[in-house]
């Protein structure tokens, strides 16, 4: 009996291995599954002896063919694709918008010179001082869209960063409740291989929208925190991050765990939220800072000439432009009211066609301004600078993304190599188990001949 005992389990080991192999079949295109194998023991005697063989065969469990070290640099390779994925559209929006001849802030500085120079030929002329009049609005509108754009730019990052936080909420949430439900499966000797590969799955889009470290635990459990080491989720407990608005405008980040509360610093949060706040904070935030300083300046500056000049009719020069600050829409305006015979050209009250103040304004542009992302810089020059640095910028986050992509697909083809189905080895195992189940069963037809041949004998 012991024959048909050794052969039956062989059949059912084979069994399991058919088993197992199909369902790795099944799923070969399955999305982050992992494949499976059986772990094959072979049964020790129950009894002594030197003619005691062994007790056939058992299978104790089923492997899962998983490698963390493959798993947790794929989810890093993640977050760090998603940060310089999220930052490209903007930069390129910006890039695209400040390159244009057609509309840039340069463009306009250089006709409204034009028009400076064009009327240094006759000051006294009506229609070439109404020119320049023409050429200051039309560089104050160039401004001004510039700097709409960019507050445009900020009520995506807001927009884009709630949904972000949304999505991570409900990640957060998800990989919680499946850390209860594996922990169960596990305590009651369930195979929690399909609900680990859907946490693994939430893992993996979790490290795309922001940077985060995993631990395993005993339990079967896996806990999941920020790279500063604030928890996102402990077992079946899930953190909740929240947007909060700030009285300045900005936005910051809070994260409730438990009853605990944390503050995060912007820096260093990897993934898409990430890539947000790099984004506001090293090229929104300066650049419009810039943008406002120099409009500021070109106000100021002549302004301030034109206050040293005379009019047509010989009365002190009034200001050209208007700078407010706190306007996003018009934040650089020509002075209300403004005529031709306003402009101040003449640094005598007596002598209307003189143009020495006039040459002092054209001379503004070669005068320094202090712009904060720059320093001291040109007039003509900082408008050059900003756009330069800008394309500098998008020039080296399109060649980390670039290497970003690569590590990512590097990573997913380790794990693959691992983790993933292979048809020709799942071919062979198919093989391999029919004609072990083939083989016990066979055994099985030897084992009742011959004892068919000893119950005759007996009779």
């Amino acid at each position: 009996m012991s024959v048909i005992q050794n052969a039956l389990t062989g059949a059912l080991a084979a069994q399991a291995g058919l088993n197992t192999t199909s369902q790795n079949v099944a799923n070969v295109m399955t999305p982050g599954y992992t494949r499976q194998g059986v772990l094959i023991a072979t049964v020790a005697p129950l009894q002594s002896g030197t003619l005691s063989a062994g007790n056939g065969v058992a299978v104790p469990s089923l492997l899962r063919f998983s490698d963390s070290y493959k798993s947790l640099q794929m989810w890093q390779a993640a977050s760090n694709l998603g940060e310089h994925q999220t930052r490209q559209p903007y930069l390129s929006q910006l890039e695209q918008v400040m390159g244009d001849d057609t509309a840039s802030i340069n463009a306009g500085m250089d006709a409204f010179f034009s028009a400076l120079n064009a009327a240094s030929v006759e000051p006294t002329s009506s229609p070439l001082r109404q020119q320049v009049i023409t050429s200051a609005d039309a560089l104050s509108q160039r401004f001004n869209s510039l700097n709409t754009v960019l507050s445009n730019q900020h009520a995506a990052v807001y927009q884009q960063r709630t949904a972000v936080v949304s999505q991570i909420n409900a990640l957060n949430k998800g990989i919680a409740t499946l850390n209860e439900k594996i922990a169960a499966a596990q305590a009651t000797g369930v195979n929690t291989s399909g609900l680990v590969d859907e946490r693994d799955q939430k893992i993996d889009t979790l490290a795309g929208l922001v940077g985060v470290q995993v631990v395993d635990q005993a339990d079967g459990t896996r806990s999941v925190s920020l790279r500063s080491g604030q928890p996102l989720v402990v077992g079946a407990l899930a953190s909740t991050l929240v947007v909060q608005g700030n009285p300045d405008g900005s936005q910051s980040l809070k994260l409730n765990f438990a009853k605990e509360t944390f503050a995060l610093l912007s820096k260093d949060l990897g993934g898409q939220l990430g890539g947000l706040n790099d984004h506001e904070q090293d090229i929104l935030n300066p650049l419009m800072t810039s943008i406002g300083d120099m409009a500021n300046a070109v106000a100021s500056q002549f302004n301030t000439q034109l206050a040293a000049g005379f009019a047509m009719d010989g009365t002190a020069g009034q200001p050209l432009f208007v700078y407010d600050a706190t306007s996003a829409s018009g934040m650089l305006k020509v002075r209300p009211g403004v005529v031709a015979q306003d402009l101040a050209f003449s640094s005598d009250a007596t002598l209307p066609g003189n143009s020495d103040n006039l040459l002092a304004l054209i001379d503004i542009k070669k005068q320094p301004i202090a712009v904060s992302s720059l320093g001291s810089v040109l007039m003509g020059d900082a408008y050059t600078q900003l756009t330069s640095r800008l394309a500098m910028d998008s020039q080296q986050n399109q060649a980390s993304l670039s290497t970003a992509q690569t590590v990512r697909d590097q990573a997913e083809s380790s794990w693959k190599s691992t983790s993933g189905v292979n048809q020709d080895e799942e071919a062979i195992n198919l093989m391999q188990y029919q004609h072990m189940y083939q083989a016990n069963m066979k055994v099985i037809a030897v084992a009742n001949e011959l004892f068919d041949s000893t119950l005759s004998m007996m009779h």
